[in-house]
């Protein structure tokens, strides 16, 4: 079987920089509109498909499939290179949202969406990993920025343009609107990338560890997602899907260390660096995540908002995050020292969370939005700092296996993060609703679920002698949720305390790739 490892130009100009992030950000432009664009077209979707009990799949069979394929892409753009996998992941992307669009069922959407991971799973992975290649490290978080503004934009117009798709068009155009763009992104990822020679050798692509390893995945990702929501933690269906995803876990640690060329190559976690950055990764989007997620329901809830003015308020989060992340990058370039940068960020984060803490309705919206502000300043800081630092430590020939570990840790502590928010949410919720002398829900086996249901509308819906117990429950278990964010956040500190800074390269990952093999050819 022939491989095609990328061996780049051993450096690029700024210029050819830019052109090659032009292809790169378009294909991380699909996947982060996909993310916010069908958040206001999903209430359509339920009434036109039927199957409204099933519409949160259509979130789900996207984060299952894309995150399980994460590792798969890093290693294959190892051998094959990083332009035919983007271009790959591309067109499946464009094809399966072609399928989304003409779907006349739930089932048939909830299929096209797992397709449509398949290929959404490696636009991110694959961005960052061709950065390494034509940026240095001391130099890389300077280009993130862009990245992060990319993502800044599609978060603010996704949901806009979702909801005009829905009320004036079709839900449909959620999902066709990737067609055009995704033409555009292959014809600019195939001339802008073109600097990306390929150089043919033969290698023996570990399938076994693969499937062991995508098994294992989405088994976890069903538990987060089915858990304490569609069936309870001690349910046959969780239990069994726990037990499978520790053998299939087994299975694959054994395969990987008899593989060749293992998908995820054992020696990165034998690399301090390497184990600290994920690590660390893990606990950070476990608060970012689950904040993010249950941070518009805190609003509409806590203040009365619907879910537009919500949005409006979260704006000056989504603007402080690519801030954060361009400043953070200009002091790395500038110092050539990142450790500082991921301290500073968590450190900043609990000063937010913490707050967060004690935030209620008495409490102004300008000052929430202010603490909301300083989270986002936090949260910049801190990821790119975190992927940088472990690029900088691991052998070229891993970029791809690496960055793609890291994205991979990143969404399963998203994952997780938002099933122990929820987890905790809920259960509190529930546990203050029951104690308040007038019950506001009498006979509902479940009030926090349907107070968090009626999100806005909650206290209005709510009897006179109730309202006053019942605003006080929902602000006391959002807060004890900002409690457990600050918990997380402060493990994620102490993780990084151990981190080692070693002296950023100034060469790139092509570079070095090039140099190695002169010597073997030497």
């Amino acid at each position: 079987m022939t491989e095609a490892a990328s061996q780049p130009a051993v450096s690029f100009t700024h210029r050819e920089i830019m052109v090659i992030l032009a292809g790169l950000m378009l294909g991380m432009f699909l996947a982060a509109l996909d993310q916010t664009i069908l958040g206001a077209a999903l209430p359509r979707i339920g009434s036109d498909l039927g199957g409204a009990q099933e519409i949160s799949w259509v979130i789900s069979a996207y984060l299952l499939s894309s995150t399980a394929v994460t590792p798969i892409y890093g290693k294959l753009s190892d051998l094959y290179g990083r332009r035919l996998m983007l271009q790959s992941a591309i067109l499946i992307f464009i094809t399966a949202s072609l399928l989304c669009g003409l779907a006349t069922s739930m089932q048939m959407l909830i299929g096209f969406r797992a397709l449509q991971g398949l290929g959404g799973g490696g636009l991110m992975v694959l961005a960052q990993a061709t950065l390494a290649d034509v940026v240095s490290p001391r130099n890389r978080g300077k280009y993130q920025g862009y990245f992060a503004a990319m993502w800044l934009i599609a978060s603010m117009i996704g949901p806009t343009l979702g909801g005009f798709f829905a009320d004036y068009l079709t839900w449909r155009w959620a999902f066709w609107i990737n067609i055009p763009l995704g033409l555009i992104a292959l014809f600019v990822a195939q001339s802008s990338l073109r600097a990306l020679v390929v150089k043919r050798i033969r290698h023996r692509i570990d399938y076994l560890g693969g499937l062991l390893i995508v098994g294992a995945v989405t088994c976890l990702l069903l538990v987060t997602t089915l858990g304490g929501a569609d069936m309870p933690w001690s349910s046959p269906l969780i239990l069994g899907l726990i037990g499978a995803a520790l053998v299939l876990l087994a299975l694959a640690v054994i395969q990987e260390h008899r593989a060749a060329e293992p998908i995820l190559p054992p020696r990165l976690f034998r690399n301090r660096a390497f184990v600290i950055a994920n690590s660390t990764c893990v606990f950070y989007s476990m608060a970012i995540v689950g904040s993010v997620v249950f941070m518009p329901s805190f609003l509409q809830m806590a203040y009365q908002l619907d879910a537009s003015q919500s949005g409006m308020v979260m704006i000056p989060f989504l603007i402080a995050t690519p801030l954060a992340v361009i400043v953070g990058g200009r002091i790395v370039a500038y110092t050539g020292r990142y450790k500082i940068l991921p301290i500073v960020g968590l450190s900043v984060m609990m000063v937010g969370m913490g707050a967060m803490c004690f935030v209620s309705a008495a409490t102004p919206l300008v000052l929430s939005m202010a603490i909301m502000t300083v989270f986002g300043l936090g949260v910049g800081f801190l990821g790119p700092i975190l992927i940088v630092s472990m690029q900088n430590s691991i052998d070229w020939r891993d970029m791809g296996s690496g960055t793609a570990a890291f994205n991979f840790f990143r969404n399963m502590g998203g994952s997780f993060g938002v099933t122990l928010f929820g987890a905790v949410l809920l259960a509190r919720l529930e546990g203050l609703v029951s104690r308040l002398p007038v019950p506001p829900l009498p006979g509902d086996a479940e009030p926090g679920v349907t107070l968090l249901h009626l999100g806005g509308k909650a206290l209005s819906s709510m009897p006179d002698a109730a309202r006053d117990g019942v605003a006080r429950a929902i602000e006391g278990a959002f807060n004890d949720m900002f409690l457990c964010g600050l918990i997380v956040s402060a493990i994620g500190l102490l993780i990084v305390l151990f981190m080692k800074e070693e002296p950023l390269k100034t060469v790139t990952a092509a570079a070095e790739r090039a140099e190695a093999q002169q010597h073997s050819v030497d």
